[in-house]
């Protein structure tokens, strides 16, 4: 199998821009992080306060606000591979998902969840990772499937993480998260073109296997000859001798 110079050009500006992106938001999040170190003033009032309206605010600002560097790092790898991967496999896709999970595991967290400051971008990691994972089993093209096995090789962890399991970590962000992943998923999944089909070897010679083709096919009925059916042939040449009664005569006569 070859693939074309074009394609593989546009492989590698495709995968240049989805690092790029991705590392641009997780050094946003260290940023702001950094800047609430430095004030000396925490922002957990910008996470999600469960039932209350003041901590509505949380629905769009939680996932930019970290607890600790501790809670930042545990995050920054899911944030920036899954990240990547998204934006690379449905770049049309993660337009309609990203928000869909940012704002509908927000307000899952608000309305359902324990009275707490629920902060962190673990929701989004969570969404994007069910997201790309349930898009590899709906969609089984090979993108796809090479993006979910990717995804899940990383961090198939996170099916355990839905569910309660330490104190102080916000397993409902992760649920509420992983859920409109799915939803995000099933909604989306047309959105993106599939991949180019890969081009063979064969494929790349066409005169060849026109030639061949001729080469080895039969011919046409009305081409082959039928025996019984053949022109008659000459046998011979005659050649007319004067008769002798014709000769008989004209020795009579003189």
């Amino acid at each position: 199998m070859e693939i074309p110079a074009e394609q593989r050009r546009a492989d590698r500006l495709r995968i240049a821009k989805a690092l790029l992106i991705a590392a641009t938001v997780l050094l946003f999040l260290w940023w702001v992080r950094a800047v609430e170190w430095v004030l000396g003033r925490p922002l957990a009032m910008l996470g999600v306060i469960p039932r209350d309206p003041a901590g509505l605010v949380g629905v769009v600002f939680a996932p930019l606000v970290h607890g600790s560097f501790e809670h930042l790092v545990a995050n920054s790898l899911g944030v920036f591979a899954l990240g990547a991967l998204s934006i690379y496999g449905y770049p049309r896709a993660l337009l309609i998902a990203l928000p869909l999970i940012w704002l509908g595991s927000g307000f899952g967290v608000w309305l359902f969840a324990r009275d707490s400051v629920h902060l962190g971008a673990s929701g989004i990691t969570h969404g994007l990772m069910f997201f790309l994972f349930t898009l590899g089993l709906l969609r089984r093209d090979r993108l796809a499937m090479a993006v979910a096995l990717i995804a899940f090789f990383l961090f198939g962890g996170m099916l355990l993480t839905i569910f309660p399991r330490e104190p102080g970590v916000s397993w409902e962000y992760h649920l509420f998260g992983a859920l409109f992943g799915v939803m995000a998923a099933v909604l989306t999944r047309r959105l993106d073109p599939p991949p180019p089909e890969p081009l063979y070897s064969w494929d790349l010679e066409p005169e060849e296997e026109e030639i061949r083709d001729e080469e080895y096919e039969l011919p046409r009925p009305e081409a082959v000859p039928v025996l019984w059916k053949r022109e008659a042939e000459p046998r011979g040449v005659l050649i007319p001798f004067p008769s002798r009664q014709r000769e008989e005569s004209s020795d009579r006569g003189a």
